[in-house]
């Protein structure tokens, strides 16, 4: 979900990847304000005030339940309806964080939109021809621009693109020599590692969009330590290597230029300036945020 939080965000016109956001303690209500549910990062540290691409590219759970909070929870719910997401959400903060169980499939098919910038329903069945030729079902072409501005959808698959190449990354595993396809995607963790996911897709209308879930039907854990990066992105890799080798895609989409001359100007420092802008500009939103101390959660 946490994607869906920052692409709320770049719609609302109020932040982008350059902004700074605080990864600091936080909590938010539970219970009906009875409690307080304690928010951390899947490595129990926080980083203080960052980049917002690179909170995304780290999966940092304060930093997204912070811009959450900023943004309201409306918006965030409104932006998942505009991706295609149907199941019922839950008006909580926590939602930022996939508290709220949405099925692979909504979640797959938002993800390409973000990747496409295109809202489809999803389909089995293309096209059913009969003997004389007429068309009896034709699923081709039924499909709407993802209601957004075109800037907000920009920044996100920006952002994806992000969580790839900077070698903080939840998914860098996938920028390497051994993986020659580029993607952008988003690894994810449920609660004492009950699931393990990976969405990811190639760029544009012509690519394609994965999504894995690795878990049991019993709900169990899998394990210890054993995450999204780790147990559900290379099983996204071998099978995504196998399309586009084998042919059963057209050849893999580039990502626009300017987004990754931009990701690498990150990465050499060369944005240094337009980060501290950021950071001077958010600088009274930053301060204005209560942070509360918290334990320890698992999503990434």
């Amino acid at each position: 979900m946490k994607p869906i939080v920052y692409l709320a965000a770049f719609g609302q016109g109020t932040f982008t990847l350059d902004s700074m956001v605080p990864d600091k303690p936080i909590g938010v209500p539970d219970r009906g304000e009875q409690s307080t549910k304690w928010i951390s990062n899947y490595d129990v540290q926080f980083k203080g005030v960052i980049p917002l691409r690179e909170a995304l590219a780290e999966s940092r759970n304060a930093a997204a339940i912070w811009v959450a909070e900023q943004i309201g929870i409306d918006s965030i719910l409104e932006t998942s309806r505009s991706l295609g997401i149907h199941t019922p959400l839950q008006p909580y903060a926590s939602t930022a964080l996939g508290a709220s169980e949405v099925n692979l499939l909504e979640l797959a098919n938002a993800y390409r939109a973000m990747a496409s910038g295109i809202l489809s329903q999803p389909y089995i069945i293309r096209k059913i021809i009969r003997d004389s030729g007429e068309v009896a079902v034709d699923k081709e072409g039924k499909h709407s621009s993802v209601d957004l501005y075109a800037d907000a959808l920009s920044l996100i698959q920006e952002g994806l693109r992000g969580v790839v190449l900077i070698p903080t990354g939840t998914a860098h595993a996938l920028d390497s020599r051994g993986f020659p396809i580029a993607v952008m995607g988003k690894t994810g963790t449920t609660n004492d590692f009950r699931d393990a996911i990976f969405i990811g897709s190639t760029y544009g209308p012509e690519g394609i969009t994965m999504a894995v879930r690795i878990g049991f039907d019993d709900n169990r854990s899998l394990g210890p330590g054993e995450t999204g990066g780790r147990v559900a992105l290379p099983v996204f890799k071998e099978i995504m290597l196998r399309v586009y080798r084998e042919r059963l895609a057209g050849p893999v989409p580039e990502f626009p230029v300017q987004m990754e001359q931009s990701i690498n100007a990150y990465l050499k420092g060369d944005s240094a300036g337009t980060a501290a802008a950021a950071a001077a500009a958010d600088t009274s939103l930053v301060a204005k945020s209560e942070f509360r101390v918290v334990s320890a959660g698992q999503k990434r």
